[in-house]
């Protein structure tokens, strides 16, 4: 499995083609200076630095126009980046950082049964 550490960049990017992909890189230029304000120039590097370390595939049409899609999943991006903050903000302690965060944040009572509900399931799955 490929490692996956995205720049908050190259996430911006990859937003725009995990909402609608393959796109064109005029499209992409036009989400992301939307979203981040960044020029056109500077997210077509990105667009063939992404490319070249695997995390998009490039096509290019007859008239030169350039068509990008994800060859990374999302779901296994946001995993992979959870696992990593996880890892160096909390050294892998996910009580630590519910603790945290339940200290810092108020909690509606919907919230709060969601957590129960998540902590019941992974009680289940150790017995």
């Amino acid at each position: 499995m490929q490692q996956i550490i995205l720049t908050q960049a190259e996430w911006n990017i990859m937003e725009s083609l995990w909402k609608k992909a393959p796109k064109i890189g005029s499209e992409i230029v036009a989400d992301v200076k939307e979203i981040a304000g960044y020029s056109r120039s500077t997210t077509l590097t990105m667009l063939s630095r992404m490319t070249k370390k695997g995390y998009l595939e490039c096509a290019e049409d007859e008239k030169g126009i350039k068509t990008y899609c994800p060859l990374i999943d999302r779901q296994e991006a946001v995993c992979q980046e959870t696992d990593h903050f996880l890892n160096r903000v909390y050294h892998g302690s996910l009580s630590l950082l519910v603790s945290t965060f339940t200290e810092r944040q108020k909690l509606s009572r919907e919230e709060i049964n969601s957590l129960y509900e998540i902590l019941k399931k992974a009680e289940e799955e150790h017995e």
